[in-house]
Protein backbone atom coordinates (compact mmCIF):
# COMPACT_ATOMS: atom_id res chain seq x y z
CA UNK A 1 0.00 0.00 0.00
CA UNK A 2 3.42 2.53 -0.50
CA UNK A 3 1.49 2.96 -4.37
CA UNK A 4 -0.82 5.40 -5.42
CA UNK A 5 -3.06 5.97 -8.58
CA UNK A 6 -4.85 3.90 -11.29
CA UNK A 7 -3.00 5.09 -14.27
CA UNK A 8 -0.87 7.87 -12.83
CA UNK A 9 0.77 6.59 -10.00
CA UNK A 10 3.20 7.33 -7.29
CA UNK A 11 5.26 4.91 -5.20
CA UNK A 12 6.98 6.61 -2.24
CA UNK A 13 9.49 5.03 0.33
CA UNK A 14 11.71 6.86 2.79
CA UNK A 15 11.45 7.45 6.61
CA UNK A 16 12.04 10.70 8.68
CA UNK A 17 15.70 9.95 9.98
CA UNK A 18 16.87 7.84 7.06
CA UNK A 19 19.21 8.50 4.21
CA UNK A 20 16.33 10.16 1.91
CA UNK A 21 12.82 10.52 0.63
CA UNK A 22 11.78 9.78 -2.61
CA UNK A 23 9.39 8.20 -4.87
CA UNK A 24 8.77 6.60 -8.62
CA UNK A 25 5.90 8.44 -10.47
CA UNK A 26 4.40 6.13 -13.50
CA UNK A 27 1.91 7.07 -15.69
CA UNK A 28 2.16 10.30 -16.76
CA UNK A 29 2.53 11.02 -20.50
CA UNK A 30 5.18 11.86 -22.83
CA UNK A 31 5.91 16.01 -23.71
CA UNK A 32 5.08 17.42 -20.64
CA UNK A 33 6.99 20.49 -19.63
CA UNK A 34 8.98 19.64 -16.38
CA UNK A 35 9.38 22.94 -14.99
CA UNK A 36 11.91 22.21 -11.93
CA UNK A 37 11.76 26.02 -9.97
CA UNK A 38 8.33 24.92 -9.56
CA UNK A 39 8.57 21.40 -8.34
CA UNK A 40 11.62 23.29 -5.81
CA UNK A 41 8.51 26.04 -5.00
CA UNK A 42 6.42 23.25 -4.12
CA UNK A 43 8.83 21.66 -2.22
CA UNK A 44 9.62 24.90 -0.80
CA UNK A 45 6.03 26.03 0.56
CA UNK A 46 5.68 22.17 2.41
CA UNK A 47 9.67 22.39 4.22
CA UNK A 48 10.55 22.60 7.62
CA UNK A 49 11.78 25.99 8.94
CA UNK A 50 9.79 28.06 6.56
CA UNK A 51 8.88 30.30 9.93
CA UNK A 52 8.54 30.60 13.30
CA UNK A 53 5.27 28.83 13.66
CA UNK A 54 6.84 25.64 12.14
CA UNK A 55 9.00 23.12 13.01
CA UNK A 56 12.55 24.74 13.40
CA UNK A 57 14.20 21.87 11.69
CA UNK A 58 16.67 22.88 8.39
CA UNK A 59 16.22 21.07 5.45
CA UNK A 60 16.74 22.52 1.97
CA UNK A 61 14.57 19.48 0.63
CA UNK A 62 16.05 19.47 -2.75
CA UNK A 63 14.58 17.45 -5.34
CA UNK A 64 16.57 14.90 -7.53
CA UNK A 65 15.33 13.85 -10.34
CA UNK A 66 16.83 10.40 -11.41
CA UNK A 67 15.10 9.62 -14.42
CA UNK A 68 11.98 9.61 -16.76
CA UNK A 69 13.12 13.24 -18.02
CA UNK A 70 15.14 14.11 -21.08
CA UNK A 71 15.69 17.78 -22.52
CA UNK A 72 13.00 19.57 -19.73
CA UNK A 73 10.29 16.90 -20.79
CA UNK A 74 8.82 13.83 -19.35
CA UNK A 75 9.79 10.21 -21.68
CA UNK A 76 6.78 8.61 -20.61
CA UNK A 77 8.77 6.60 -18.88
CA UNK A 78 8.72 6.28 -15.01
CA UNK A 79 10.15 9.18 -13.15
CA UNK A 80 12.66 8.83 -9.92
CA UNK A 81 13.06 11.54 -7.44
CA UNK A 82 14.94 11.41 -4.00
CA UNK A 83 15.52 14.12 -1.59
CA UNK A 84 17.88 13.33 0.82
CA UNK A 85 18.19 13.96 4.37
CA UNK A 86 20.66 16.12 6.14
CA UNK A 87 19.50 17.63 9.37
CA UNK A 88 17.79 14.78 11.82
CA UNK A 89 18.63 14.65 15.46
CA UNK A 90 17.80 11.59 16.30
CA UNK A 91 19.27 11.83 19.77
CA UNK A 92 15.62 13.67 20.59
CA UNK A 93 13.86 10.62 20.42
CA UNK A 94 16.19 8.17 22.86
CA UNK A 95 13.82 9.11 25.32
CA UNK A 96 10.69 7.34 24.04
CA UNK A 97 12.23 4.21 22.98
CA UNK A 98 10.38 2.15 24.88
CA UNK A 99 7.51 4.39 25.26
CA UNK A 100 3.91 4.76 23.55
CA UNK A 101 3.38 8.33 22.42
CA UNK A 102 -0.32 9.57 22.66
CA UNK A 103 -2.26 9.26 19.81
CA UNK A 104 0.51 8.46 17.26
CA UNK A 105 2.14 5.54 15.49
CA UNK A 106 4.18 4.08 18.20
CA UNK A 107 2.01 1.54 19.40
CA UNK A 108 -0.19 0.17 16.40
CA UNK A 109 3.16 0.01 14.28
CA UNK A 110 4.55 -1.50 16.73
CA UNK A 111 1.07 -4.03 16.92
CA UNK A 112 1.47 -4.70 13.17
CA UNK A 113 4.67 -4.83 12.31
CA UNK A 114 6.82 -6.49 15.53
CA UNK A 115 9.13 -3.32 15.39
CA UNK A 116 9.15 0.38 14.96
CA UNK A 117 11.57 2.93 14.07
CA UNK A 118 10.88 5.66 16.94
CA UNK A 119 13.42 8.46 15.30
CA UNK A 120 10.73 10.70 14.11
CA UNK A 121 8.56 7.91 14.14
CA UNK A 122 9.85 6.69 10.88
CA UNK A 123 7.42 6.03 8.00
CA UNK A 124 4.56 7.14 9.68
CA UNK A 125 6.11 10.80 9.61
CA UNK A 126 4.70 13.42 7.72
CA UNK A 127 8.45 13.61 6.04
CA UNK A 128 7.06 11.09 3.35
CA UNK A 129 4.71 13.53 2.66
CA UNK A 130 7.52 15.01 -0.18
CA UNK A 131 7.17 13.01 -2.78
CA UNK A 132 3.27 13.68 -2.94
CA UNK A 133 4.59 16.75 -3.40
CA UNK A 134 6.85 16.11 -5.86
CA UNK A 135 4.17 14.00 -7.48
CA UNK A 136 1.41 16.43 -6.96
CA UNK A 137 3.69 19.46 -8.88
CA UNK A 138 3.97 17.36 -11.63
CA UNK A 139 0.03 16.47 -11.88
CA UNK A 140 -0.13 20.22 -11.77
CA UNK A 141 1.98 21.08 -14.94
CA UNK A 142 -0.07 18.59 -16.50
CA UNK A 143 -3.32 19.76 -15.56
CA UNK A 144 -2.35 23.28 -16.52
CA UNK A 145 -2.18 22.30 -19.68
CA UNK A 146 -6.10 21.60 -19.61
CA UNK A 147 -6.98 24.51 -17.98
CA UNK A 148 -7.29 23.11 -14.46
CA UNK A 149 -6.27 25.06 -11.86
CA UNK A 150 -6.07 24.08 -7.93
CA UNK A 151 -5.45 26.44 -5.02
CA UNK A 152 -6.01 25.52 -0.97
CA UNK A 153 -5.45 27.50 2.26
CA UNK A 154 -5.88 27.31 6.11
CA UNK A 155 -9.53 28.28 6.85
CA UNK A 156 -9.48 27.58 10.23
CA UNK A 157 -7.26 27.26 13.18
CA UNK A 158 -8.55 26.19 16.56
CA UNK A 159 -11.92 28.35 17.03
CA UNK A 160 -10.77 31.09 14.34
CA UNK A 161 -12.70 30.56 11.14
CA UNK A 162 -12.74 32.70 7.61
CA UNK A 163 -16.35 33.14 7.51
CA UNK A 164 -15.99 34.49 3.72
CA UNK A 165 -17.05 32.48 0.77
CA UNK A 166 -14.06 31.33 -1.38
CA UNK A 167 -15.53 33.38 -4.12
CA UNK A 168 -15.06 36.78 -1.99
CA UNK A 169 -11.41 35.35 -1.35
CA UNK A 170 -8.08 37.47 -2.56
CA UNK A 171 -6.38 34.43 -3.15
CA UNK A 172 -3.16 36.15 -4.19
CA UNK A 173 -2.68 37.18 -0.47
CA UNK A 174 -1.86 32.96 0.38
CA UNK A 175 1.15 33.94 0.38
CA UNK A 176 1.47 36.95 2.36
CA UNK A 177 0.86 35.24 5.76
CA UNK A 178 2.87 32.38 7.20
CA UNK A 179 -0.15 30.50 8.00
CA UNK A 180 -1.60 30.53 4.14
CA UNK A 181 -4.74 32.10 4.85
CA UNK A 182 -6.18 34.89 2.32
CA UNK A 183 -8.15 36.81 5.17
CA UNK A 184 -5.23 38.77 6.58
CA UNK A 185 -7.64 39.81 10.02
CA UNK A 186 -7.79 36.44 10.42
CA UNK A 187 -4.45 35.12 9.96
CA UNK A 188 -3.09 37.10 12.55
CA UNK A 189 -5.54 35.94 14.71
CA UNK A 190 -4.22 32.40 13.74
CA UNK A 191 -0.99 33.18 14.30
CA UNK A 192 -1.00 35.21 17.79
CA UNK A 193 -3.31 31.56 18.71
CA UNK A 194 -0.07 29.29 17.40
CA UNK A 195 2.13 31.20 19.27
CA UNK A 196 0.29 30.84 22.02
CA UNK A 197 -0.18 26.96 22.15
CA UNK A 198 3.47 27.06 20.81
CA UNK A 199 4.83 28.47 23.92
CA UNK A 200 3.14 26.64 26.05
CA UNK A 201 4.32 23.27 24.57
CA UNK A 202 1.05 21.79 23.20
CA UNK A 203 -0.17 21.98 19.57
CA UNK A 204 -4.03 22.97 17.75
CA UNK A 205 -5.58 21.16 14.82
CA UNK A 206 -7.82 23.21 12.14
CA UNK A 207 -9.23 23.56 8.50
CA UNK A 208 -7.71 23.80 4.84
CA UNK A 209 -10.14 24.75 2.40
CA UNK A 210 -8.91 23.51 -1.58
CA UNK A 211 -10.23 24.48 -4.43
CA UNK A 212 -10.34 22.84 -8.19
CA UNK A 213 -11.33 25.25 -11.50
CA UNK A 214 -11.54 24.06 -14.24
CA UNK A 215 -12.06 20.58 -14.22
CA UNK A 216 -14.15 18.50 -17.09
CA UNK A 217 -17.38 17.68 -17.02
CA UNK A 218 -17.53 13.62 -16.80
CA UNK A 219 -14.07 12.63 -14.31
CA UNK A 220 -15.34 10.17 -12.08
CA UNK A 221 -15.88 6.30 -12.41
CA UNK A 222 -19.31 4.97 -10.59
CA UNK A 223 -20.25 3.23 -8.69
CA UNK A 224 -17.00 2.34 -6.78
CA UNK A 225 -15.14 4.95 -8.33
CA UNK A 226 -16.91 8.14 -7.61
CA UNK A 227 -14.39 11.25 -7.88
CA UNK A 228 -15.64 12.29 -4.32
CA UNK A 229 -14.87 9.10 -2.95
CA UNK A 230 -11.25 9.22 -4.17
CA UNK A 231 -10.80 12.66 -3.59
CA UNK A 232 -11.79 11.69 0.63
CA UNK A 233 -9.23 8.41 0.30
CA UNK A 234 -6.79 10.91 -1.13
CA UNK A 235 -7.09 13.11 1.87
CA UNK A 236 -7.91 10.80 4.51
CA UNK A 237 -4.63 9.15 3.82
CA UNK A 238 -2.38 12.22 4.79
CA UNK A 239 -0.79 12.47 8.05
CA UNK A 240 -2.80 13.89 10.55
CA UNK A 241 -6.04 14.41 8.62
CA UNK A 242 -9.49 13.14 10.50
CA UNK A 243 -12.21 14.35 8.15
CA UNK A 244 -13.16 15.50 4.75
CA UNK A 245 -16.27 17.53 3.12
CA UNK A 246 -16.98 18.40 -0.15
CA UNK A 247 -19.86 21.31 -1.09
CA UNK A 248 -22.31 21.39 1.31
CA UNK A 249 -20.46 18.43 3.53
CA UNK A 250 -22.22 17.91 7.15
CA UNK A 251 -24.72 21.30 6.35
CA UNK A 252 -27.43 19.35 4.47
CA UNK A 253 -29.92 19.05 7.27
CA UNK A 254 -31.96 21.16 5.01
CA UNK A 255 -35.04 20.61 2.21
CA UNK A 256 -33.67 19.73 -0.96
CA UNK A 257 -35.25 22.77 -2.57
CA UNK A 258 -32.65 24.93 -0.77
CA UNK A 259 -29.63 22.56 -2.06
CA UNK A 260 -30.43 21.32 -5.29
CA UNK A 261 -28.73 22.62 -7.82
CA UNK A 262 -31.34 23.99 -10.58
CA UNK A 263 -29.20 24.07 -14.35
CA UNK A 264 -29.76 26.61 -16.83
CA UNK A 265 -27.63 26.88 -20.55
CA UNK A 266 -24.80 29.31 -20.55
CA UNK A 267 -24.35 30.20 -24.48
CA UNK A 268 -24.40 26.93 -25.10
CA UNK A 269 -23.18 25.21 -22.23
CA UNK A 270 -24.64 23.85 -18.96
CA UNK A 271 -24.38 25.18 -15.94
CA UNK A 272 -25.61 25.00 -12.53
CA UNK A 273 -27.21 28.52 -10.68
CA UNK A 274 -25.81 27.48 -7.43
CA UNK A 275 -22.83 25.11 -6.69
CA UNK A 276 -23.75 23.13 -3.37
CA UNK A 277 -22.60 19.60 -5.01
CA UNK A 278 -19.26 21.33 -5.02
CA UNK A 279 -18.57 20.41 -8.43
CA UNK A 280 -19.59 16.42 -8.29
CA UNK A 281 -23.16 14.90 -8.60
CA UNK A 282 -23.35 11.21 -8.69
CA UNK A 283 -19.82 11.07 -8.40
CA UNK A 284 -18.66 12.70 -11.53
CA UNK A 285 -17.65 16.36 -11.90
CA UNK A 286 -19.97 18.51 -13.44
CA UNK A 287 -17.85 21.40 -14.90
CA UNK A 288 -18.34 23.46 -11.24
CA UNK A 289 -15.59 24.47 -9.46
CA UNK A 290 -14.78 21.37 -7.03
CA UNK A 291 -14.68 22.40 -3.33
CA UNK A 292 -13.80 20.67 -0.43
CA UNK A 293 -12.19 20.72 3.24
CA UNK A 294 -9.94 18.84 5.25
CA UNK A 295 -10.00 18.71 9.19
CA UNK A 296 -6.43 18.31 10.86
CA UNK A 297 -6.42 16.95 14.22
CA UNK A 298 -3.33 18.91 16.33
CA UNK A 299 -0.16 17.51 15.70
CA UNK A 300 0.63 14.23 18.63
CA UNK A 301 3.82 14.92 19.62
CA UNK A 302 3.46 17.64 22.21
CA UNK A 303 6.31 19.40 24.88
CA UNK A 304 4.43 18.66 27.75
CA UNK A 305 4.32 15.44 30.24
CA UNK A 306 2.19 13.17 29.60
CA UNK A 307 0.88 9.85 30.87
CA UNK A 308 1.31 6.59 28.94
CA UNK A 309 2.47 2.98 29.21
CA UNK A 310 6.07 1.56 27.52
CA UNK A 311 6.22 -1.74 25.63
CA UNK A 312 6.03 -4.03 29.06
CA UNK A 313 2.72 -2.48 29.97
CA UNK A 314 4.46 -0.24 32.83
CA UNK A 315 3.07 3.15 33.36
CA UNK A 316 5.13 6.09 32.95
CA UNK A 317 5.30 9.53 32.00
CA UNK A 318 6.54 11.22 28.99
CA UNK A 319 7.55 14.44 27.33
CA UNK A 320 8.83 14.68 23.88
CA UNK A 321 12.22 16.41 23.14
CA UNK A 322 13.22 17.81 19.67
CA UNK A 323 11.47 20.12 16.88
CA UNK A 324 8.00 19.68 15.65
CA UNK A 325 5.38 21.81 14.54
CA UNK A 326 2.53 23.22 16.72
CA UNK A 327 0.35 23.54 14.18
CA UNK A 328 0.43 21.45 10.87
CA UNK A 329 -2.12 23.61 8.45
CA UNK A 330 0.69 26.20 7.01
CA UNK A 331 2.87 22.98 5.84
CA UNK A 332 -0.31 20.79 4.66
CA UNK A 333 -2.03 23.54 2.65
CA UNK A 334 0.21 22.13 -0.19
CA UNK A 335 -0.05 18.95 0.49
CA UNK A 336 -3.45 18.66 0.12
CA UNK A 337 -2.93 20.57 -3.47
CA UNK A 338 -0.74 17.92 -4.78
CA UNK A 339 -3.45 15.01 -3.44
CA UNK A 340 -6.08 16.75 -5.29
CA UNK A 341 -4.42 17.38 -8.30
CA UNK A 342 -3.12 13.23 -8.51
CA UNK A 343 -6.77 12.36 -8.45
CA UNK A 344 -7.96 14.90 -10.94
CA UNK A 345 -5.20 13.96 -13.20
CA UNK A 346 -5.47 9.95 -12.72
CA UNK A 347 -9.11 10.15 -13.17
CA UNK A 348 -9.14 12.49 -16.12
CA UNK A 349 -6.31 10.22 -17.93
CA UNK A 350 -9.30 7.03 -16.52
CA UNK A 351 -11.88 9.00 -18.50
CA UNK A 352 -9.67 9.31 -21.61
CA UNK A 353 -8.60 5.69 -21.52
CA UNK A 354 -12.56 5.06 -21.33
CA UNK A 355 -12.75 7.34 -24.38
CA UNK A 356 -15.51 9.75 -22.57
Amino acid sequence: MNTFGNIFKLSSFGESHGAAVGGVIDGCPAGVELDLDFIQNELDRRRPGQSRITTPREELDKVEILSGVFEGKTTGTPIGFIVRNKNQQSSDYNNIIEAFRPSHADYTYLKKYGRRDHRGGGRSSARETIARVVAGAVAKLFLKQIGVSIVGYTSQVGSIKVEQDYKDLDFSKIKDTAVRCPDIEKADKMIKLIKEVQYKGDTIGGVVTCIASGVPVGLGEPVFGKLHAALGSAMLGINAVKGFEYGHGFDVSRPGSELNDSFYDDNGIIRTRTNNSGGIQAGISNGEDIYFRVAFKPVSTILMEQDTVDIHGKDTVIKARGRHDPCVLPRAVPIVEAMAAMVIMDYYLLAKANNV
